[in-house]
């Protein structure tokens, strides 16, 4: 009975005090009500989405600026603050989603949610509710208000979702939280990897965006380390001539970082200019920095695909994630993807054959493999991460299957930097846009048909001429 109530579920609503806050009373400097949430809540949000189907709002009494600050971040447009009368908030939520009462869960630890999980077609509460509202509710949660008691829901329902689901019914289409979707029948998704090519210069990562969108790529992708972390030690103090002049290795790493300043900029830019933006994040604490920003997906470079901590810290987010697969064996792949659906055998992956040369002679490209990725996974859109110097296998790459293609991507190759060698520069990105969509058109759908645009040359050349053609012809 709970998991059929489970699987109607559309929309989870919850109360914010006592529930995603510990109830407690912060105040800033200004004298304003603060609130601690808690990130793995967040997070609930995100797998909810993405697993379930399911949205989240929230329903509270609160007036408090942090709830509705928390509410943008995670991207909940159903925020209802101050309702005094929560079953009438409900049936105008109901009424408005062309939604049954069945299909709405909530979330509630007080008195004044007492009508309101009544009314819901499920209900639950922290282990620390209210007595009476124990009794009232269909699940009590094991994690206290504030501690992961709306994660523990959200996992519920996920769940029960997820048993319902043939193991090998993953979606062929991943939608991204932009719009933008990756699949087999869709547009193929194009990656200007600026990476570290903008070499520590804001100014020029706006205008290596600024050619991505006219060049008419879908994303551009950048690259986050912790230097400290990424770096081997005794590598540290080797020193390197740079436009710097003569530092040591690590301070050359930490010079071409971008910080929260960078990032928040860029972030504004791309989304004012309409582009996705994303990383490859390559430890533990860039995946921690860029939960600050709401970025579509996440890329996990070929370095990194036997670092498991990592990829459990992105899964964590539960954002789609992009596995490349260069100087990897079969079974490192395989480990790698296995990983994944131990975590949820439906979450949004995306796999990218890759060869790890810089650039890569075209023996080595092997595109054969996204074939044979695509066979291996079925319904998991595979794409091509390529470091060769030319355009046309890139194109190629599309006609073979790839659902998504990267580049490295420079203002000028001969720039100073390890990647602008094996990079496109503006003009050749534009090129590669334009072939890439042209195939794309070209492919057509596999039906023979005649074309109006044909029917003008049977006649003049053909001697013997079908009648229903005769007729056309006869009829113009």
């Amino acid at each position: 009975m709970l998991e059929k109530k489970l699987l109607g579920i559309k929309l989870l609503l919850t109360d914010c005090d006592g529930v995603l806050t510990d109830g407690g009373v912060y105040y800033g400097e200004s004298g304003e009500i603060l609130k601690k949430f808690n990130i793995r809540d967040g997070m609930g949000v995100e797998r909810l989405r993405n697993f379930a189907g399911v949205t989240t709002g929230i329903v509270t009494g609160e007036f408090s600026p942090s709830v509705a600050k928390r509410a943008e971040k995670l991207k909940i447009t159903e925020l209802h603050l101050g309702a005094k009368d929560k079953p009438v908030v409900l049936n105008e939520i109901l009424t408005r989603l062309n939604l049954k009462a069945e299909e709405v869960a909530f979330i509630g630890d007080d008195s004044n949610d007492q009508e309101i999980i009544k009314l819901c077609g499920f209900s639950a509460c922290p282990a620390d509710a209210l007595s009476f509202i124990k009794e009232s509710v269909d699940y009590i949660c094991e994690a206290k208000g504030g501690e992961g008691c709306f994660r523990e829901v959200a996992e519920l329902i996920i769940s029960t979702h997820k048993k319902t689901k043939n193991l090998n019914s993953f979606n062929e289409t991943i939608t991204l939280n932009s719009g933008v979707k990756i699949g087999p029948n869709e547009p193929c998704y194009i990656i200007a990897e600026i990476g570290i090519n903008h070499n520590g210069s804001l100014e020029t990562a706006k205008k290596l965006i600024d050619e991505a969108v006219a060049a008419k790529a879908t994303a551009v992708k950048f690259q986050k380390r912790t230097p400290e972390i990424c770096v081997p030690k005794d590598q540290w103090e080797i020193m390197r001539d740079t436009p710097w002049g003569r530092i040591s290795y690590i301070d050359y790493k930490r010079k071409t970082e971008f910080g929260i300043a960078e990032y928040a900029t860029i972030d504004q830019y791309c989304k004012k200019l309409g582009i996705d933006w994303f990383v490859s994040t390559w430890d533990v604490e860039a995946v921690d920095f860029m939960e600050q920003f709401d970025t579509p997906l996440y890329k996990l470079a070929s370095a990194s695909l036997t670092d498991f901590p990592l990829i459990n810290r992105i899964l964590l987010t539960g954002k789609p994630l992009m596995l490349s697969t260069g100087m990897s064996t079969n079974k490192e792949i395989e480990d790698a993807v296995n990983l994944v659906y131990a975590y949820s055998e439906n979450y949004p992956l995306l796999i990218a054959h890759s060869t790890s040369a810089y650039p890569c002679k075209p023996e080595e490209l092997n595109l054969k493999m996204i074939q044979t990725l695509g066979k291996k996974y079925p319904g998991v859109p595979i794409g091509y991460s390529g470091h060769e110097t030319g355009l046309a296998t890139t194109v190629a790459a599309v006609t073979m299957g790839a659902t998504f293609v990267e580049r490295h991507f420079t203002l000028d190759r001969a720039m100073w930097g390890s990647d602008h060698a094996a990079s496109v520069e503006p003009q050749g990105f534009a090129r590669l846009v334009r072939d890439i969509r042209d195939v794309e058109i070209a492919t057509g759908d596999g039906i023979k048909r005649v074309y109006e645009s044909e029917l003008g040359p049977m006649k003049r050349l053909r001697v013997n001429i079908s009648k229903e053609y005769t007729e056309k012809t006869t009829t113009k």
